[in-house]
Parts: C-alpha cells; structure tokens; sequence
C-alpha cells in the first residue's frame, strides 16, 4: 500500500526507500508540497518528484538507479567533431527561468510532461534560494539547448534538458561533467539516450 503525506506532515514524514513498489518501479509516496524543505530532505532520501499535470504528488525511489560518473562521460566521434567545431557559448544560472519553461515546452511537444506550473514555481524557488541551477546553450542572444537540476554537495540531480539545435543539450551535459565539484549526477531513471553518453544502473542502496 502506498503511503500518503498530508500537505502540512513534517518534511521527513516519507517511509524508508526499500518500501518504494517494485511495479511501477520506484513509487514511494502520495501526497505532501513541493516546498523547499521538503525537496531538498527528499533529494537528500534518494527520492524525488514525477507526476502528471492534475494527479497527486508522486515520490519515487527508483531500484536500480540510473548514475552518470562525470570522468566516465562519453564523447562520440561526432561529438568530439562538435566540441573542436561549435561556436556557441556556454552559461550557468543565467536564464533559469528560460529555461526551465523551454524544457517544459519541449516535453509538451513530445510527450507531454511532468514540467508543470507547480513544478516551475517551486524550482523556480530552490534557484533563487542557490539550489537549483541551469546551464544554457548560446548562440549569439538565442538560448538555444540547456539543462536544469539541483546540486547537493558534489551530486548533480538532473531533471530535464532540452536542444533547439543538434547536441545543444549534449554541450550542456559536456559542461556539467566538466565541473570539479561535482562527482555524481544523478540521472533518476534509465534511458537509451544516457546510457550512450556513459551512464550506469546502480543499486539504490548504494545510490
């Protein structure tokens, strides 16, 4: 059975991650805020938010657990003929707001996404308080690719990313892997696209 959190139950109020469901994988909780106290004890627990414009909060644990180690990055060949030949510029938390919505837009357009008003607002918040952070993808004054997601200690919890322009997003990534102090990023839930650039399933145990 599912557990509930009531909107106003104390930020610690999710279960231990090992009762998360096995079907569908990772599901934990029901219910609580999007509040930064609770995002970021969440994050802290392993567990983070992922559901549906009109459905309840939904926190997840996911087991095995999807990692990219930065020095484990995966450089193409034609990527690597992208880094020696691309003139774009590359930012951090300048635009966040920007682009955020874009990643929400581009998911839209897609699939449809989790990227809704709420979740903007709220990420929008742990931004301004230093906790979520962007990197964008320049050409010239167009943001044309870029990536959010938030940083505690040296793990980068990435959410979404986006590309206006072959591999913009790709060169957003590249930057992230770059940073010394980060030595995780966490990538939530396995995918062909992330498994390419050198990403790895791992225990959530471990994680």
């Amino acid at each position: 059975m599912i557990s509930f959190i009531e909107p106003n139950a104390p930020v610690s109020s999710f279960p231990e991650i090992n009762k998360a469901r096995r079907y569908p994988d990772g599901l934990l909780a029901v219910g609580g805020d999007l509040s930064i106290e609770r995002l970021i004890y969440a994050y802290k627990s392993g567990i983070f938010p992922w559901y549906n414009e009109g459905d309840p909060i939904l926190w997840w644990s996911p087991n095995p657990r999807c990692v990219l180690f930065p020095k484990k990055f995966h450089i193409s060949k034609s990527f690597k003929k992208t880094l020696k030949k691309h003139t774009y510029i590359i930012k951090q938390n300048t635009r966040f707001e920007q682009v955020i919505n874009q990643c929400a837009n581009n998911k839209r357009k897609q699939e449809g996404t989790w990227i809704n008003e709420d979740m903007i607002q709220a990420y929008t918040e742990l931004h301004f308080s230093g906790h979520a952070h962007s990197i964008e993808v320049w050409d010239n004054a167009k943001l044309v690719g870029g990536l959010y997601g938030i940083q505690i200690g040296h793990v980068f919890f990435g959410e979404s990313m986006f590309s206006l322009v072959s591999d913009a997003s790709k060169l957003a990534f590249h930057y992230l892997a770059q940073q010394t102090n980060i030595k995780l990023i966490d990538c939530q839930i396995k995918s062909d696209h992330m498994i390419r650039m050198g990403a790895q399933e791992i225990k959530r145990n471990t994680f």
